[in-house]
């Protein structure tokens, strides 16, 4: 039955409810956060569980009143009310049940790359970030340019901008991926369109103590900024470039005028890299935790074709195709997006879970 599945979550909420009454608890900051997070992941799968096993109860009390000549109309009543709540109960139990993402409810680091396409690829990261940031506005969260490289005819040819709010990883980490455009470009005399393509990746922001990199293990070089930035350009060593040693991940920075500044930039985003580098290398090795087929996360994979001249957005993983480009990209409508990608992760979930 479905009701004995819940017991395990509410028997081990009540058993950390205890344990962080322990004296030995207590005095141990880093255990007691680290179950406080987890009784706050299962307090409304909890608190859901209790209901559905009440309004179970309440059935079965009620189906027993059925033949009562006093209570019997009361009883059917009652079910009327409480058996429509049953499916809709499982269906909400069902997703609270999916094993949370650790990383769902971290700020990211958003990468964008030019691809395919030169000078017009650049164009399309500029309108890629001007449409991520609008929906980060109409979500509340707040986005600030980490790095950037400008393309030669406009665009960018790399971005790296840092988004901080709540819940921004769960909502975005479906992102990551090569977006194909198509289109005719402005400098296109014959009206025809042009494919070309970027690079994004969705990177989790992490703490310090979820990622150990030594001081040997970085190779840090400084060098002068080049292209836009004011007058510290290639006056001062502000620029800086991290190395790190064992992994060969590069990160460079010189947004910033300051080298201490352009260093613990790099620093943060070296560390997501890393985090990010040994979370997939995790996964390769883990089979039972596979990613789910809505997206591997990696950068080769084509995941979307955004197609201007039909006001065409496709999302090629679950067969998503919308005649709203213009209001997705200009406007930020990207929950047309999102939801049906988070919909169709849960539904593969659920379905691996055997629930």
């Amino acid at each position: 039955m479905f009701k004995d599945k819940l017991q395990p979550f509410i028997n081990r909420y009540n058993e950390i409810t205890k344990l962080l009454s322990a004296p030995d608890i207590a005095s141990d900051i880093a255990k007691m956060t680290e179950l406080s997070k987890e009784q706050s992941g299962l307090s409304e799968l909890v608190e859901k569980a209790k209901l559905y096993i009440q309004t179970i109860e309440s059935i079965e009390e009620n189906k027993e009143l059925l033949g009562d000549p006093e209570l019997g109309d009361l009883a059917k009543e009652e079910l009327g009310q409480l058996e429509p709540m049953v499916p809709a109960l499982e269906d909400e139990i069902k997703i609270l049940m999916i094993p949370k993402d650790k990383n769902d409810e971290k700020n990211i680091f958003l990468e964008l790359r030019a691809g395919a396409g030169g000078d017009e690829s650049a164009l399309f990261v500029a309108d890629v970030f001007k449409m991520y940031t609008r929906y980060a506005e109409q979500m509340g969260w707040k986005v600030e340019i980490v790095s950037s490289s400008e393309g030669t005819a406009g665009g960018y040819k790399e971005l790296i901008a840092q988004i901080k709010g709540q819940g921004v990883y769960s909502k975005l980490k479906y992102e990551a991926g090569t977006h194909r455009v198509q289109r005719v470009p402005d400098t296109e005399t014959q009206g025809r369109v042009h494919t070309s393509a970027i690079t994004v990746a969705v990177i989790p922001e992490v703490e310090d103590v979820e990622v150990d990199i030594k001081p040997n293990e970085i190779k840090m070089d400084v060098y002068r900024s080049s292209g836009c930035g004011g007058q510290s350009v290639n006056t001062t060593d502000s620029a800086v470039r991290l190395t790190h040693i064992p992994t060969g991940i590069v990160v460079a920075i010189q947004d910033e005028k300051s080298q201490h500044k352009n260093r613990d930039k790099a620093m943060k985003v070296l560390k997501a890299r890393v985090y990010e580098a040994q979370m997939q290398k995790q996964l390769e090795e883990t089979s039972n935790q596979r990613k789910l087929q809505v997206g591997s996360g990696d950068r080769s994979e084509k995941i979307r074709t955004y197609n201007y001249p039909q006001n065409r957005l496709t999302d090629h993983r679950i067969g998503l195709t919308l005649y709203s480009l213009e209001d997705i990209m200009n406007n930020g409508n990207l929950n047309l997006v999102v939801d049906p990608l988070i919909t169709h992760a849960q539904a593969e979930a659920i379905q691996e879970a055997g629930l």
